[in-house]
Protein backbone atom coordinates (compact mmCIF):
# COMPACT_ATOMS: atom_id res chain seq x y z
CA UNK A 1 0.00 0.00 0.00
CA UNK A 2 1.47 3.33 -1.08
CA UNK A 3 2.19 5.74 1.76
CA UNK A 4 0.59 9.20 1.85
CA UNK A 5 2.72 12.11 2.98
CA UNK A 6 1.31 14.34 5.71
CA UNK A 7 0.89 17.06 3.09
CA UNK A 8 -1.19 14.73 0.90
CA UNK A 9 -3.35 13.81 3.86
CA UNK A 10 -4.02 17.44 4.72
CA UNK A 11 -4.69 18.22 1.05
CA UNK A 12 -7.23 15.38 1.02
CA UNK A 13 -8.88 17.01 4.06
CA UNK A 14 -9.05 20.30 2.13
CA UNK A 15 -10.63 18.49 -0.83
CA UNK A 16 -13.10 16.73 1.47
CA UNK A 17 -14.25 20.08 2.82
CA UNK A 18 -14.63 21.41 -0.73
CA UNK A 19 -16.73 18.37 -1.65
CA UNK A 20 -18.85 18.89 1.45
CA UNK A 21 -19.46 22.51 0.50
CA UNK A 22 -20.43 21.50 -3.05
CA UNK A 23 -22.76 18.77 -1.78
CA UNK A 24 -24.48 20.95 0.79
CA UNK A 25 -25.02 23.87 -1.58
CA UNK A 26 -26.35 21.50 -4.28
CA UNK A 27 -28.78 19.92 -1.80
CA UNK A 28 -29.94 23.33 -0.59
CA UNK A 29 -30.67 24.28 -4.23
CA UNK A 30 -32.36 20.97 -5.00
CA UNK A 31 -34.73 21.25 -2.02
CA UNK A 32 -35.14 25.04 -2.19
CA UNK A 33 -38.85 24.73 -1.35
CA UNK A 34 -38.02 23.33 2.11
CA UNK A 35 -36.81 26.34 4.16
CA UNK A 36 -35.70 24.27 7.17
CA UNK A 37 -33.59 21.98 5.00
CA UNK A 38 -32.13 24.92 3.09
CA UNK A 39 -31.19 26.61 6.37
CA UNK A 40 -29.54 23.44 7.68
CA UNK A 41 -27.54 22.74 4.52
CA UNK A 42 -26.55 26.38 3.99
CA UNK A 43 -25.16 26.41 7.54
CA UNK A 44 -23.28 23.17 6.95
CA UNK A 45 -21.89 24.52 3.66
CA UNK A 46 -20.54 27.64 5.38
CA UNK A 47 -18.89 25.49 8.07
CA UNK A 48 -17.18 23.44 5.36
CA UNK A 49 -15.63 26.62 3.94
CA UNK A 50 -14.25 27.51 7.37
CA UNK A 51 -12.79 24.01 7.77
CA UNK A 52 -11.23 24.18 4.30
CA UNK A 53 -9.47 27.40 5.29
CA UNK A 54 -8.29 25.85 8.58
CA UNK A 55 -6.82 22.79 6.88
CA UNK A 56 -5.13 25.03 4.31
CA UNK A 57 -3.54 26.95 7.21
CA UNK A 58 -2.42 23.70 8.85
CA UNK A 59 -0.83 22.65 5.57
CA UNK A 60 1.16 25.89 5.63
CA UNK A 61 2.45 25.08 9.16
CA UNK A 62 3.76 21.63 8.26
CA UNK A 63 7.42 20.91 7.88
CA UNK A 64 8.85 18.80 5.09
CA UNK A 65 9.12 15.57 7.05
CA UNK A 66 6.37 13.20 8.10
CA UNK A 67 5.62 12.86 11.83
CA UNK A 68 6.99 10.00 13.91
CA UNK A 69 4.95 6.81 13.46
CA UNK A 70 3.52 8.12 10.22
CA UNK A 71 3.61 4.76 8.40
CA UNK A 72 0.66 3.31 10.34
CA UNK A 73 -1.34 6.54 10.21
CA UNK A 74 -0.76 6.80 6.48
CA UNK A 75 -2.04 3.27 5.86
CA UNK A 76 -5.16 3.90 8.00
CA UNK A 77 -5.94 7.16 6.21
CA UNK A 78 -5.40 5.59 2.78
CA UNK A 79 -7.83 2.81 3.71
CA UNK A 80 -10.47 5.42 4.56
CA UNK A 81 -9.86 7.40 1.37
CA UNK A 82 -10.02 4.23 -0.72
CA UNK A 83 -13.21 3.06 0.96
CA UNK A 84 -16.35 2.81 -1.10
CA UNK A 85 -17.62 6.03 0.43
CA UNK A 86 -14.75 8.18 -0.82
CA UNK A 87 -13.64 6.50 -4.05
CA UNK A 88 -16.09 3.64 -4.58
CA UNK A 89 -19.17 3.46 -6.75
CA UNK A 90 -21.09 5.93 -4.56
CA UNK A 91 -18.26 8.51 -4.45
CA UNK A 92 -18.19 11.21 -1.82
CA UNK A 93 -20.24 13.56 -3.97
CA UNK A 94 -23.05 11.58 -5.56
CA UNK A 95 -25.03 12.56 -8.58
CA UNK A 96 -27.95 14.65 -7.43
CA UNK A 97 -30.15 12.14 -9.29
CA UNK A 98 -29.26 9.62 -6.56
CA UNK A 99 -30.70 11.98 -3.93
CA UNK A 100 -34.43 11.79 -4.61
CA UNK A 101 -35.81 12.72 -1.21
CA UNK A 102 -35.04 14.81 1.84
CA UNK A 103 -34.45 11.54 3.70
CA UNK A 104 -31.84 10.51 1.09
CA UNK A 105 -30.11 13.88 1.46
CA UNK A 106 -29.99 13.74 5.25
CA UNK A 107 -28.87 10.09 5.34
CA UNK A 108 -26.11 10.73 2.82
CA UNK A 109 -24.99 13.84 4.69
CA UNK A 110 -24.80 11.87 7.95
CA UNK A 111 -22.69 9.20 6.25
CA UNK A 112 -20.42 11.85 4.75
CA UNK A 113 -19.93 13.52 8.13
CA UNK A 114 -19.19 10.20 9.85
CA UNK A 115 -16.58 9.22 7.26
CA UNK A 116 -14.88 12.61 7.40
CA UNK A 117 -14.91 12.41 11.19
CA UNK A 118 -13.00 9.11 11.04
CA UNK A 119 -10.53 10.68 8.63
CA UNK A 120 -10.00 13.71 10.85
CA UNK A 121 -9.41 11.51 13.91
CA UNK A 122 -6.66 9.82 11.94
CA UNK A 123 -5.11 13.18 11.09
CA UNK A 124 -5.42 14.35 14.69
CA UNK A 125 -3.51 11.36 15.96
CA UNK A 126 -0.69 11.99 13.51
CA UNK A 127 0.04 15.71 13.79
CA UNK A 128 1.10 18.07 16.55
CA UNK A 129 -1.63 20.65 15.79
CA UNK A 130 -4.14 18.51 17.71
CA UNK A 131 -6.04 21.43 19.22
CA UNK A 132 -6.85 22.85 15.78
CA UNK A 133 -8.07 19.48 14.49
CA UNK A 134 -10.00 18.96 17.74
CA UNK A 135 -12.02 22.09 16.96
CA UNK A 136 -12.91 20.72 13.52
CA UNK A 137 -13.73 17.30 14.99
CA UNK A 138 -16.07 18.92 17.50
CA UNK A 139 -17.80 20.83 14.72
CA UNK A 140 -18.13 17.69 12.62
CA UNK A 141 -19.75 16.00 15.61
CA UNK A 142 -22.17 18.91 15.89
CA UNK A 143 -23.03 18.50 12.20
CA UNK A 144 -24.01 14.89 12.87
CA UNK A 145 -26.13 16.00 15.82
CA UNK A 146 -27.84 18.72 13.71
CA UNK A 147 -28.61 16.21 10.97
CA UNK A 148 -29.91 13.70 13.48
CA UNK A 149 -32.14 16.30 15.15
CA UNK A 150 -33.43 17.41 11.75
CA UNK A 151 -34.19 13.80 10.86
CA UNK A 152 -36.10 13.21 14.12
CA UNK A 153 -38.02 16.48 13.94
CA UNK A 154 -38.84 16.76 10.26
CA UNK A 155 -38.70 13.21 8.92
CA UNK A 156 -40.53 11.57 11.82
CA UNK A 157 -38.57 8.31 11.79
Amino acid sequence: MEKFSIREVIEQAVQTEKLGYQFYTAIARKFKDDPELVKLFDTLAQKELIHEKTFTEIKGMLGDSDPEGWEDASQYLRAIVESEFFLGKNKSLPSMDMIASVKDAVNFAMGFEKETLLYFYGIRNAIKEKDIVDEIINEEKSHIMWLSAFKKTFLKE
